[in-house]
């Protein structure tokens, strides 16, 4: 089946030269000469991709991204920027948005037709893996009506896909609903008044993100990103608040949910209080190996999300994981860590 490639892309040349290279690959094209229109047709025909150039007068590529993400029907189309110039806060901003991939001016022809093919492999992929994790991850179900009726509306919705890295929700944004990870992980984090973060969970497939903004009738308390490339999927506030005045059963699942999310932050709390640098360290990996590990071979954690977790400078993360592995307490190379001795860090002395 020919597949569908959106250009936005304001220089006539540059969008001409494009679509003559992907008429040619027999591609169906079509063209929008500013961000506005191309989120207009982007809405419209629902392209199967997206080449969007990033500096655009009225609207450029950043915000073409940012309100695509917000309609449920383009949100997971690929997207790949154009751009002049490849910085690193460029890259990290884009990324962040959920950008799949970058071209930086001039490619060639190869560049452009493999960028396009691999990225459209990925989404034909993506697709088939999430039908089965949807079977794999619904809300548990019982005979009663209400769970009956909410693992409906989990079959009915729409999942997306978010890259890693990606901002899911920002602290402080308008709760649009309650996400379900169906596969991948994400944390969340708070920013203290000094800049650092703390972990306030780590989340995996099968867990819900977003519970308090629900029952409070609030804004996200954290912020929400991917740790790896991640599905979730989002039931919307109405279909929640409807769901749990009309399903008692419903929200005495999530009041668990909620109570034990609570529970977690306490105990987290008195450790940070109270626990030396080690003791902290130790309970942190003890965690994350219960959590992540899926193999005998270890964990994989960035050194910041560590320090974020553990509430402690990197360079203090560092010097521990060293002293632990000197200790055969574990094993790490690079971010992979794997524990050697459960017993020595569950009774590490404060």
């Amino acid at each position: 089946m020919c597949k569908t490639v959106l250009i936005i892309e304001d220089h006539d040349e540059i969008r001409s030269n494009l679509i003559e290279i992907l008429e040619m690959a027999l591609y169906t094209v079509i063209e929008a000469d500013n961000g506005k229109t191309g989120v207009e047709m982007a809405i419209k025909y629902l392209p199967d991709i997206i080449l969007c150039d990033i500096m655009m007068p009225e609207l450029d590529g950043y915000g073409v991204l940012y309100i695509l993400n917000k309609h449920v029907e383009t949100a997971g189309i690929p997207f790949i920027f154009l751009t002049a110039k490849a910085e690193h806060t460029d890259l990290r901003k884009g990324m962040e948005l959920g950008a799949d991939d970058y071209l930086v001016k001039p490619f060639d022809d190869m560049e452009l037709l493999n960028a396009i093919d691999i990225r459209l492999k990925k989404k034909a992929a993506q697709d088939s893996h999430r039908e089965v994790k949807k079977e794999e991850f619904k809300a548990p179900v019982t005979e009663a009506d209400g769970l009956i009726a909410f693992k409906k509306i989990i079959d009915c919705r729409k999942t997306r896909d978010f890259k890693k890295n990606q901002v899911i929700y920002y602290e402080g944004d308008h709760g649009k609903g309650l996400y379900l990870i169906i596969s991948g992980k994400i944390k969340t984090i708070r920013l203290s008044e000094d800049g650092r973060e703390l972990m306030t969970g780590l989340h995996i497939a099968g867990d819900y993100i977003g519970i308090n903004a629900i029952f409070n009738n609030s804004a996200y308390t954290d912020t929400a990103t991917t740790i790896e490339d991640s599905q979730l999927c989002l039931i919307p506030k109405e279909e929640m608040d409807s769901m749990l005045s009309l399903h008692p059963e419903v929200a005495r699942k999530f009041i668990q949910l909620l109570s034990h999310d609570n529970q977690e932050k306490e105990e987290q709390l008195l450790q940070l209080a109270y626990h030396s640098v080690r003791k902290k360290m130790a309970g942190t990996l003890i965690k994350l190996h219960h959590q992540l590990i899926d193999n005998q071979v270890g964990f994989h954690v960035s050194r910041e999300d560590l320090a974020a977790m553990a509430c402690m400078a990197t360079e203090t993360v560092s010097r521990t994981l060293t002293d632990f592995k000197d200790e055969k307490l574990i094993d790490r190379l690079g971010t992979n860590i794997r524990v050697l001795d459960f017993d020595g860090l569950s009774k590490m002395k404060n």
